[in-house]
């Protein structure tokens, strides 16, 4: 049973995210290429040779390195699909093919998440990529245990303890589906990502770092992440209440390259990172009234409040089958 939100969200669909006026825009399209984005990068990948390079027995150490280099890593792909730190796009996706986190390959990356970045359809339990949503009527046909695990994955905890594996699994079995079916770029995202897994898997069996250790950090990162895309959008009957604002300032902004500011994101996709804070101080009150007010203070308030608990249902609850 397929497809349909609501009435409200079928007049949604037809604004788009650059239609918003949200007033004047960092231009960074005009460089060639962004010091602050490749800094970035230059430090991870210091800190990923320096955690192998680390003699035997000091793997503790190298996972206290490797895990937030990872994560950064990541948040920086998200960055380098959308246009950064190079104007060329051959260049961005040179840089983003090698994926160090080994589980995600950057050009499927890119393809999902470009289509997610279609507004109207965030939440859509089919057409959002990135959803954790499901349509009621393929709820309603679960057993208790496969509710059981779903339940506990919309908690916080959940979401970081078995997401990672959860998400990889589902990611996984829906390619394998696409490329059975025919899908020739879905099957060349992959082996085109496969030289990257060889040769970090290559670089880890000539370190002193054990293979067990390297997957742990790979799987903790992902963990880490899970923080970031937990709440990142709601079910909201338009388009436009369903990006969240995370007033947060710490660490874990740095390590989301701040799209914890994630309606900032979305309005303007092609901004980089280290110009969100700035819009959206610049514009404060338009983005909250664009979200409706879906805004926390800090990753500490998401802690507290849905560290055990579900913050929405698992099944869409705004979802209609299409001709209701």
């Amino acid at each position: 049973m397929k497809r349909g939100f609501m009435q409200a969200e079928q007049v949604q669909a037809t604004i788009l995210p650059e239609q918003i006026d949200v007033g004047p825009v960092p231009n960074t399209q005009n460089l060639s290429f962004e010091w602050p984005t490749i800094c970035l990068l230059a430090i991870c990948a210091a800190l990923w040779i320096v955690a192998l390079a680390l003699p035997a027995g000091w793997w503790p150490l190298a996972l206290v390195l490797l895990i937030p280099a990872l994560a950064q890593h990541s948040s920086l792909s998200h960055e380098i699909l959308h246009g950064h730190p190079f104007r060329a796009d051959w260049a961005c996706t040179l840089l983003g093919l090698f994926q160090p986190g080994l589980f995600v390959p950057y050009l499927r990356f890119k393809a999902l998440h470009l289509a997610h970045h279609h507004d109207a359809r965030l939440t859509d339990p089919y057409d959002d990529p990135e959803t954790n949503y499901l349509d009621p009527a393929v709820w309603a046909q679960m057993s208790g245990w496969q509710r059981h695990i779903l339940n506990f994955n919309n908690t916080l905890l959940g979401r970081m303890l078995i997401g990672p594996a959860f998400g990889t699994l589902c990611f996984v079995k829906s390619d394998i589906k696409l490329i059975c079916r025919g899908q020739l770029d879905v099957a060349m995202h992959w082996i085109l990502h496969l030289p990257g897994v060889v040769l970090t898997l290559w670089l880890v069996s000539l370190s002193a770092l054990p293979l067990w250790a390297y997957l742990l950090a790979c799987y903790a990162a992902l963990s880490i992440l899970k923080i970031r895309t937990f709440l990142e959008h709601q079910a909201h009957e338009r388009a436009s209440g369903r990006s969240v604002v995370i007033e947060d300032r710490g660490p874990l902004a740095l390590l989301f390259l701040n799209n914890n500011l994630h309606v900032v994101h979305h309005m303007h996709p092609t901004v980089a990172w280290y110009r969100l804070p700035g819009l959206y101080r610049a514009q404060k009150e338009r983005f909250l009234r664009r979200n409706h007010g879906y805004v926390f203070a800090s990753y500490g308030e998401i802690f507290r409040k849905f560290l055990l608990r579900s913050k929405d249902p698992v099944a869409h609850p705004l979802w209609k089958p299409k001709g209701e």
